[in-house]
């Protein structure tokens, strides 16, 4: 029996592609690592199959070259209404809102998104954050230069991230492992660690 199933392998083909020029933020990492991130720990908590495959896809309406109502009816076709439906739920509305309303659609989309929904967004958080702290501990704080907000407005909206999730899935050891990690961050920046 295989370890994935085709539609998986499928979804790793279709981000793979979607994301073959990009690399992880102010690094040579290629991106696609960050998709497979997410989806193993949603993999390791037991998430369905269509959860794993939006873990795979889930940044590819944002972060993609290509037109994103075209990607957008091509998750639906492939691998169907679901997988869209969780994929569009952690996507910024449009590329061209601003940082400040695509943060605040973001937790308003996990905040009625229901705990799918969450737990997706946990999962990209927890490797999202896991990224920074190995990044400090690697370069030192002007790691912070990559990020247009800075550590502050950053450390904020992962805080209200959590606090969304949390809503959902607060008792899930997938919402403690985010929890986890984002105190590790707050205390790598305040200098306690």
């Amino acid at each position: 029996m295989p370890a994935y199933s085709a539609r998986y392998e499928a979804a790793l083909t279709f981000a793979a592609q979607a994301h073959r020029v990009q690399v992880r933020k102010g690094t040579d990492i290629p991106y696609i690592t960050h998709p497979v991130h997410v989806a193993t720990l949603l993999l390791r908590y037991g998430y369905p199959d269509d959860v794993l495959i939006a873990g795979l896809l889930h940044d590819v309406l944002e972060d993609a070259e290509d037109d994103r109502s075209t990607l957008q009816a091509a998750i639906a076709t492939q691998f169907g209404s679901e997988v869209e439906r969780l994929v569009v739920a952690v996507s910024k509305p449009s590329r061209a809102i601003g940082w400040e309303a695509g943060r605040a659609a973001m937790i308003e989309q996990i905040n009625t998104g229901g705990p799918l929904v969450a737990a997706l967004k946990a999962a990209d958080t927890v490797h999202n954050i896991r990224s920074i702290i190995a990044a400090i501990q690697h370069e030192g704080a002007t790691v912070w230069g990559r990020f247009k907000r800075g550590p502050a407005p950053t450390l904020a909206y992962y805080r209200q991230v959590r606090t969304a999730v949390g809503k959902w899935i607060n008792w899930h050891p997938l919402c403690h492992e985010l929890e986890t990690a984002l105190q590790e961050l707050e205390q790598l920046q305040a200098g306690q660690l």
